[in-house]
């Protein structure tokens, strides 16, 4: 397919985005592929995942995250992963690790070999990036710099203050019908890859920018991760945008000159410049 130019930010640096499937184990994944026009050899990979609740997104709704990592000075491959019900934890996660690995090993396709890798995702995209941290960490590779969370759902008890000030909570909400498709049954959550919140051993993992906003229903679950993961030893960067801020539906919105997610860019380049290997 011919490259197409995404979304406009306030820094004129264009963007191009191309649709591949990524030949993975246990099954190929479809992916769309953005790149900035100025690359060079310290140029970050991102494995990106969508937004959604596990049961709904697509990489049409991931474009306007992927469009920002990018212009925060990656190559961004968004995956298209299996969704809820039909697909489920862990199989969902094993077929994310795959991609992880192809990404990995074909890196050389749009960055140097020597480049940063990265994982990053909104609402249960950032689940799965969190997940992918701590799976990378137990089965030793690829090595990660960093994995962006924005909006992560991160606890299926969804019992936080921030939810029940959204109205939503554990019964009629779009992200209980999320979390009850991606488990399937609720001894499922136990698992720290489910709900990396809960997961009792967070050492080791890679550093971690968290974003989240005043009026994100997943605010509190957020802080919480970012608390547990410092006083594990894991360098964390988060920030609480201002409200309004419309998260995390507004992932899904073209970026615009001045709004929350061209702050957020700032705050992923940033990253990327502390966690960049010396």
């Amino acid at each position: 397919m011919s490259a197409q130019t995404a979304a406009t930010l306030d820094r004129p640096i264009a963007v191009t985005w191309r649709d591949e499937v990524i030949a993975a184990k246990p099954v190929s994944l479809a992916a769309r592929v953005f790149i900035p026009a100025e690359l060079n050899r310290n140029t970050a990979l991102v494995m990106h995942l969508h937004g959604g609740t596990f049961n709904e997104g697509s990489l049409a709704s991931g474009e306007a995250v992927a469009t920002i990592l990018a212009r925060a000075g990656a190559a961004v491959v968004s995956v298209d992963y299996p969704l809820a019900p039909m697909h489920r934890f862990p199989d969902v996660l094993e077929a994310v690790f795959g991609g992880l690995l192809a990404l990995y090993k074909a890196r050389s396709r749009w960055v140097a070999k020597s480049a940063p890798f990265y994982v990053a995702g909104e609402e249960a995209g950032g689940n799965l990036a969190a997940a992918l941290a701590m799976m990378v960490r137990d089965r030793q590779g690829p090595p990660l710099a960093g994995q962006i969370l924005l909006s992560p759902m991160l606890d299926s008890c969804l019992g936080t203050y921030s939810l029940r000030e959204a109205d939503a909570g554990p019964v009629g909400c779009r992200w209980a019908d999320g979390w009850h498709d991606y488990l399937g049954s609720p001894d499922k959550a136990a698992h720290p890859y489910a709900a990396p919140l809960n997961a009792s051993r967070l050492a080791g993992l890679a550093p971690a920018l968290l974003i989240t906003a005043e009026d994100d229903p997943l605010r509190d679950e957020c802080a919480s991760y970012a608390c547990r993961l410092q006083e594990a030893g894991v360098a964390v960067s988060r920030y609480v945008q201002t409200a309004p801020t419309n998260w995390p539906g507004a992932y899904a919105e073209a970026p615009k000159e001045g709004s929350c997610l061209c702050l957020a860019c700032e705050h992923v380049t940033e990253f990327f410049k502390s966690t960049a290997p010396s």
